[in-house]
């Protein structure tokens, strides 16, 4: 638990932080000289931001008080300016498909993260399920760089992060009705609240840049196709953890934590940045959304009567967010959860599906013809070029099923017959559902 409180900190009126142009157009970083998680944290911030405009636009079209509005629109015009400059930090010469190597290191080590410091059962499971098939995205997108542009991917990522099949993302294709888990309580630590704050707006954030980019991948119809089925994916990760989200604060409160939590993560990245340019713009960016934070303590209680202590007990952040290598976690998550699936709630092992399950009838259907799928033709194309696929690896798959490089394995949590047992990282057996539920489960 860190001592710093930003609501004991004084705070510049709104007015007196917006940004000129110049200011809104920095100078980009070098993408070859530039550490790989400053390249993250840039992706990170300029998803927060998104999310924090974005619901200040939802909370405008669902507010009937002009004087309220009037205050967000004025929140939230700082807050699109301060997208815009973290998102110019991305040089033009950054292509499409090395931007999203970023989006898929930042989504395996920023979940790998926020996992190993969360203590709610629930949000661990979510959180180690999604994580394994981010993962196999960046393996698949690697494959695709190495294919088309004869660039290493572990240059990227710094080695920092392993590229390797986990999860085939054929196997993540599943029912909608089997995307949503247990939301989180009122009474949830800050941790918790702030971890599923953050990776919704991360997620969210990629499944946007997804859904924008693919039509725009130049390079090849495959590297198209591959960007609309990873896309879909991601649509199930954003649904699967806004669901995380707790649905009975109000407006005015949910502000307050949005507010609370761009000023963790902008203080988290001035803690941890190695570039001083990029770590003054975080600086900056952190005493520009104390004035936000304090904007939305004062509409909670002009317009409530709240006090913000009822919503962020205490108000001193938790432990800090760090991003770092991860790689003995993640390999920890795949040998034992790999082979799992999502049924209603829960996590479950795919052996303990019934025939007539709602997985099986969607992979019948998106997945009708396996040579048709982008993410498989993507590995049986580079091992046809190249004779074996792409990766980098510290040892040997924790899966024996996907160590063969001159084959794509596409049964593995797929085909129960062919799919080794799993379990939780949490605990928890076959078809408990996790330990911090919610009424709506009997």
């Amino acid at each position: 638990m860190s001592n710093f409180n930003p609501f004991e900190e004084k705070a510049a009126p709104i007015e007196k932080i917006l940004m000129d142009w110049s200011t809104m157009n920095p100078m980009p970083y070098n993408k070859r000289e530039t550490n790989p998680y400053t390249k993250c944290r840039i992706v990170l911030m300029n998803g927060t931001e998104f999310e924090a405009q974005w619901f200040s636009r939802n909370f405008a079209r669902h507010c009937d008080n002009n004087e309220l509005r009037k205050q967000l629109a004025l929140i939230r015009r700082s807050e699109q300016q301060q997208q815009k400059r973290i998102s110019c930090l991305k040089p033009r010469n950054e292509t499409i498909l090395e931007h999203t190597i970023t989006y898929e290191q930042l989504a395996v080590d920023l979940t790998a993260v926020l996992a190993k410091q969360e203590t709610d059962c629930n949000v661990i499971n979510a959180l180690n399920f999604a994580l394994l098939e981010d993962f196999d995205h960046l393996y698949r997108y690697s494959n695709l760089l190495d294919l088309e542009y004869n660039a290493d991917p572990k240059t990227l990522v710094g080695g920092y992060t392993e590229i390797m099949p986990a999860r085939p993302t054929i196997s993540e294709h599943r029912h909608p009705l089997d995307s949503i888990f247990p939301y989180t309580c009122q009474n949830a630590c800050l941790q918790t609240k702030l971890n599923v704050n953050i990776i919704t707006a991360a997620e969210q954030q990629t499944m946007n840049y997804y859904m924008n980019v693919a039509p725009l991948y130049e390079k090849s119809d495959l590297g198209r196709r591959l960007y609309v089925e990873i896309g879909m994916i991601e649509e199930e990760h954003v649904t699967q953890y806004e669901s995380l989200l707790n649905p009975n604060m109000t407006w005015l409160e949910n502000l307050l934590l949005h507010q609370y939590t761009e000023c963790y993560l902008y203080y988290s990245c001035m803690q941890t940045e190695c570039d001083p340019r990029i770590r003054q713009i975080w600086e900056e960016c952190f005493v520009q959304e104390l004035s936000h934070l304090h904007k939305a303590k004062e509409l909670l209680y002009r317009y409530e009567k709240t006090e913000w202590e009822s919503v962020i007990p205490n108000g001193c952040f938790p432990q800090l967010l760090v991003l770092r290598p991860n790689i003995e976690y993640v390999r920890k998550v795949i040998a034992t959860t790999t082979g799992n699936t999502q049924e209603d709630l829960c996590v479950v092992p795919l052996q303990s599906l019934p025939e007539n399950s709602r997985f099986f009838s969607y992979q019948n259907t998106v997945n009708a013809d396996v040579h048709k799928v982008a993410s498989h033709d993507v590995i049986k194309e580079h091992i046809q070029r190249k004779n074996i696929d792409y990766r980098y690896e510290t040892a040997p798959n924790p899966i024996p099923l996907v160590r063969d490089r001159r084959s794509d394995n596409t049964t593995l949590a797929r085909v129960p017959a062919l799919t080794p047992p799993s379990t939780t990282i949490c605990g928890t057996t076959e078809r408990q559902c996790q330990c911090n539920l919610t009424g709506d489960i009997k």
